[in-house]
């Protein structure tokens, strides 16, 4: 990948890396696992996220990886890290906003925190109007134009 952000950043196409745990290729992967756990798979990001920053990116997103290989990362490229389930060294955080407002039907992995429970609230709200509207107590008088 780092020849391709390479070329695109000398086309003035700007370049957000995304090294460690990467969802579009997770069934190459093994599964939603997390990545660099071994020394030598650490090293192999270390030296992605230095090859990625020297091609241009102009941030580098780190995925589902081990604290201390994020840590070791974040100290050691020019540019900033973005973490997504990479602990609390990174330069910022991202979630992805169905996991943070709880709108999953499927358990959140380890690093989400929910902020919210939006499904169980909309849930409750869809319910309500379906059993209005089957009851024919919705629309009532207050709700209708005349």
């Amino acid at each position: 990948m780092t020849e391709l952000a390479h070329a695109l950043v000398d086309r003035g196409i700007p370049v957000m890396g995304h090294l460690g745990l990467t969802p579009q290729s997770v069934h190459a992967m093994g599964g939603f696992r997390v990545q660099g756990k071994t020394d030598q798979d650490a090293q192999r990001l270390a030296v992605e996220a230095e090859s990625m920053a020297k091609a241009g990116a102009f941030a580098i997103v780190l995925e589902g990886i081990p604290t201390d290989v994020a840590r070791r990362i974040t100290e050691s490229v020019e540019v900033p890290t973005i973490g997504i389930g990479a602990g609390p060294y990174c330069d910022g955080q991202v979630l992805v906003i169905t996991d943070l407002l709880g709108l999953s039907f499927r358990r959140p992995a380890k690093f989400v925190k929910p902020y919210a429970n939006l499904r169980e609230e909309i849930t409750r709200a869809v319910t309500a109007f379906r059993d209005e509207v089957a009851a024919g107590t919705f629309p009532d008088e207050a709700h209708s134009y005349h």
